[in-house]
């Protein structure tokens, strides 16, 4: 049976219907729910084998980018997510929903071996204003860390120009203490960087996403479902038939969610 996936919205979301489609392309089956009608009843999160987070202006990015709606979530269905998480369900977060999920702590998340907390924890990592201080619209090369134990990635080849994925962000500099980005880099949680040349925010390290110490939950401020079509790559039409013959990196990242949430190895 094709999986469930639930995508968040909010006010100032703008990028649902694009993460809808990139999970129902992938084979899973979409609904997307409110946050406020998801606050009333968390259990409605129990029905689901995938979790979105899109990108966007959630709440108009007042007082910080995410930071309202992450408040929110931390009040209201953080549990339900943790739980969620821990039964092995897919979560992806992309730009407005990565600076969503490092306020909320669902991201870098707990150390190998360590549960999930029934209370949030204190934010450890952020994404502050790119360092031109300026919103940036780009196509990005990208690179998968070796050594990322996440599921999203497994598999797929970022090398050439296809290996490219759209970035929009104004607030997507990625920060942490040297002692942090030690940790990540050595349990596998960075997951990708942008290929050298191409850090246009001056994230540390070059890192554009990480992922929990499951591998199952992935924030990055590339957005991967804006590239589930070749048609939507600025050179397709110069690349060769045997290239487009493959899945566009950013479908092939929900197709091994998909896979893995059917219980399909990756």
């Amino acid at each position: 049976m094709n999986p469930n996936a639930l995508v968040i919205t909010a006010p100032g979301i703008n990028c649902d219907l694009e993460l809808a489609q990139a999970f129902e392309t992938a084979g899973a089956r979409v609904e997307s729910i409110p946050l406020v009608r998801l606050s009333r009843d968390p259990g409605l999160i129990d029905r689901f084998e995938l979790i979105g987070l899109p990108g966007g202006f959630s709440y108009g990015d007042d007082v910080a980018a995410g930071r309202v709606l992450a408040t929110l979530i931390r009040r209201s269905i953080y549990p339900a997510l943790c739980a969620a998480i821990e039964r092995g369900c897919p979560m992806i977060a992309p730009c407005n929903g990565f600076q969503v999920a490092v306020q909320v702590g669902l991201l870098p998340g707990p150390a190998d071996g360590e549960g999930w907390s029934t209370e949030p924890p204190t934010p450890t990592v952020s994404l502050a204003t790119n360092q031109t201080a300026l919103f940036t619209d780009c196509w990005t090369p990208m690179e998968v860390d070796p050594a990322t134990h996440s599921v999203w990635t497994r598999g797929i080849d970022f090398s050439g120009e296809a290996g490219m994925l759209p970035s929009a962000h104004g607030e997507g500099r990625f920060a942490a203490d040297e002692e942090l980005l030690d940790a990540l880099e050595a349990s596998g949680r960075v997951v990708l960087r942008y290929a050298e040349g191409s850090n246009f925010n001056g994230s540390l390290r070059r890192i554009a996403g990480i992922c929990d110490a499951s591998g199952l939950v992935l924030g990055l401020m590339p957005h991967p479902e804006r590239f589930t079509r070749w048609t939507q790559h600025p050179r397709w039409t110069r690349m060769d038939a045997a290239t487009r013959e493959q899945d566009p990196p950013g479908l092939a990242m929900f197709r091994n969610a998909v896979r893995h949430a059917s219980g399909v190895p990756v």
